[in-house]
């Protein structure tokens, strides 16, 4: 699929980018284009990856002149573009909005100039009845993709979307904060141990992608099922998994912390296909003209569930410790 093709990934140069390179520079791909605004983070990764495939492009989604230039000749997008520390967007809600709202918009408008052929937009579970401004500017930008998608025709750009939890190990993340508090003799510092999240790794945030890339329709959405655990219980399989015991320290919840990730509301779920390994959330196409339709899904509706890591499968912390073992960024810690 991806063969003599070009792929874009705007905010390439974070945790899903660099996963993304390690699986795709060996492919038959042609080039990869990381667009980003950190020349530092760019000459990093120019010099780890060294390869002739992989260009660099400076730029913001902010402004739409350097993503339109970018995406000259280009097939495909990943937009990973964004604004993710949910306190930073609780204080700065505008900065939010012109990176996650505006951006996303700048790169779809910025596709369809220049006939991109598939584009998929990566959102967050806080997308879902968001309480933070950080999961209220991706909701946003899902309704704008979903809303650009409406106004394509046949043979036009085709726009979709993945949503995924916290990323095991990613930058932010709380499995590397743990492992360096605990390796510091420190306390592993805990915002309330009930809090439970997905535990999914970044490759499996690559194969959601690839899934939507390959499946997706006008609008759609696609969600991984995953597993999940509680924070109490993530913490104590890493100090057993390193053999140290340090104190657990309850600190509080954070500005726009959620005690629990959603990732389909029971609204979706009503209309939900369960594709196996993924939940595909198709675009309500309806138009305006709400008294030409039968309302439907309204009896289904009530007896729906939403789809989080509080009613997912709950992983022992003997099931934590095996997940865990399989992230590179573990192994490393553990041999270091």
């Amino acid at each position: 699929m991806f063969k003599n093709k070009v792929l874009l990934i705007t905010g390439g140069t974070g945790s899903f980018g660099n996963t993304v390179l390690k699986r795709f520079l060996s492919t038959e791909v042609r080039e990869i284009r990381i667009f980003s605004r950190d020349e530092k983070k760019q000459e990093d990764m120019r010099i780890a990856f060294n390869n002739p495939k992989l260009k660099f492009f400076i730029g913001d989604v902010r402004d739409y002149d350097s993503i339109y230039s970018a995406l000259k000749g280009v097939d495909f997008v990943f937009h990973a573009a964004a604004l993710k520390q949910v306190p930073s967007c609780e204080f700065y809600p505008m900065e939010a909005v012109r990176t996650n709202v505006i951006g996303t918009e700048n790169v779809l408008n910025a596709a369809i100039a220049n006939n991109v052929n598939r584009l998929v937009v990566l959102s967050t579970d806080k997308a879902v009845y968001p309480i933070n401004s950080m999961g209220i500017s991706k909701a946003m930008a899902e309704k704008i993709m979903i809303a650009k998608a409406r106004s394509q025709q046949e043979g036009e750009t085709i726009f979709c979307a993945t949503r995924y939890g916290n990323v095991m190990a990613s930058r932010g993340s709380v499995i590397p904060l743990f492992v360096t508090q605990m390796k510091e003799g420190k306390a592993i510092t805990v915002t309330d141990p009930n809090m439970t999240r997905f535990l999914m790794s970044l490759e499996d945030s690559v194969d959601l992608v690839l899934y939507a890339f390959e499946h997706g329709e006008q609008g759609d959405i696609f969600v991984q099922k995953a597993p999940a655990s509680t924070v109490a219980d993530l913490a104590q399989a890493i100090q057993e998994l390193f053999k140290k015991h340090v104190d657990i320290r309850t600190i509080g919840t954070r500005h726009g912390e959620k005690l629990y990730e959603s990732l389909i509301s029971r609204e979706e779920m009503a209309k939900a296909f369960d594709m196996g390994r993924y939940y595909r959330i198709p675009a309500d196409n309806r138009d305006l003209n709400y008294a030409q339709y039968f309302t439907e899904g309204e009896t289904e509706i009530s007896r729906q569930e939403d789809y989080t890591s509080h009613n997912t499968d709950r992983l022992n912390i003997d099931q934590i410790k095996n997940t865990l073992l399989k992230l590179d960024y573990i192994k490393d810690a553990l041999n270091a």
